[in-house]
């Protein structure tokens, strides 16, 4: 299976030369290293090639572009499938070649399992949204859809152009075996500007693809996590900055709403329901506490409550404990947050109350050591 790293970079030397070791490390394999340097005040210097025989080209875009360089390199890349990288992401193996080589024509992106240094996983993404440091790309369908909206620079771009794909009637698949390490290099980043652009960029999205129905409540929400993020972060500069950038701008941003199923889809409603029926009927549960909340809660409250489960807060947890049919349900679904979290409360072993997530369960932990898909 022929691929093309797609890598993107912004004065990290150092980074990008761990990360070309990392690929190296892998051995010999079809494949060929596409790097564009944003950076046009500082000079990229790499080998022709890695010591494991993978070609290299180095491309300078004309300044600063963030994530839509990557489309430079998609254009002179030559294989079917990209595997989008940043400068300081690599996989961990080859495990993801089978995956391509057999995927469904309907499947545009393959997302990765993203660790960190530190053992736990990325935060981020969606069922159907792919976090932009570890995913497989369809190279032709990329370029078909315009690749990463240059607008965007950096964060959010992956909810663009995973909606993009949804509605033009493709889909987004996880393999387990596409293990990523991402480093997470942190010099250089500001968290007044990444809010900034997190709150104009997401808001963005929900006023180009939301359903009418749900496009003033989705901008809402999404107003509102940031602006909690924001107090966490002490970033309150850039969030409001933002949101004085997504006020002048929202008029101008064209509308392609999703149709509702796409919007389940998108938003990770479907998901949601797909998984905690599949839990339900392998066992069922009439109470629930949702815990360590984030990203889309909202939909697993849904899914929960049209399984007919009476959900308290956290202060009905007590009574949780006490039924049989009580269970504990990880609130986020973005995939590496929840992970994370089931894998915190199984080291807690805080009591036998069923703790599950739209991923996997504290028990499905505990027999093999690795998350599965309930």
């Amino acid at each position: 299976m022929s691929i093309a790293y797609i890598i993107p970079t912004y004065n990290r030397p150092e980074s990008l030369r761990a990360t070309l070791r990392a690929i190296e490390a892998l051995g010999p394999h079809d494949a060929q290293i596409v790097i564009i340097n944003n950076d046009a005040a500082n000079e990229v210097r790499v080998p022709n090639r890695l010591a494991s025989h993978v070609p290299i080209t180095l491309l300078a875009a004309p300044s600063n572009m963030g994530a839509a360089s990557r489309t430079i390199a998609a254009r002179v890349a030559s294989a079917p499938w990209l595997i989008m990288l940043d400068d300081d992401s690599a996989p961990s193996s080859l495990g993801f070649l089978r995956g391509l080589a057999h995927a469904s024509q309907q499947v545009a992106a393959i997302a990765a399992d993203i660790s960190l240094p530190d053992g736990s996983r990325e935060s981020g993404g969606l069922p159907e949204v792919f976090v932009g440091c570890g995913v497989a790309i369809r190279r032709e369908i990329y370029l078909s859809l315009g690749g990463y909206d240059p607008t965007f620079n950096y964060y959010a771009e992956e909810y663009d152009l995973a909606a993009r794909m949804i509605a033009a009637g493709y889909r987004c698949e996880f393999d387990p075996a596409f293990t990523v390490m991402h480093r997470k290099v942190t010099a250089g980043r500001s968290m007044n500007t990444i809010v900034s652009r997190l709150v104009r960029n997401n808001g963005w999205v929900m006023h180009r693809y939301a359903p009418e129905a749900h496009r003033i409540q989705a901008t809402v929400s999404t107003i509102k996590r940031y602006r909690a993020i924001a107090n966490r972060e002490s970033a309150l500069r850039g969030y409001i900055r933002g949101l004085s950038d997504l006020r002048s701008s929202v008029s101008s941003q064209f509308r392609q709403p999703l149709s509702i199923p796409q919007w389940d889809r998108f938003t990770g409603l479907a998901f949601a329901r797909a998984a905690l029926a599949a839990a339900f009927a392998d066992r069922p549960f009439s109470s629930a506490t949702i815990v360590e909340g984030g990203k889309n809660e909202w939909a697993i409250q849904q899914a929960l409550n049209e399984l007919g489960c009476h959900i308290g807060d956290g202060k009905d947890d007590a009574a949780v404990k006490r039924t049989a049919t009580g269970i504990r349900v990880i609130g986020t679904l973005s995939r590496g947050s929840a992970l994370n979290a089931l894998s915190a409360l199984a080291n807690k072993s805080r009591d036998d109350t069923r703790t599950l997530s739209c991923f996997g369960s504290v028990q499905s932990l505990a027999l093999s050591n690795a998350p599965r898909v309930l």
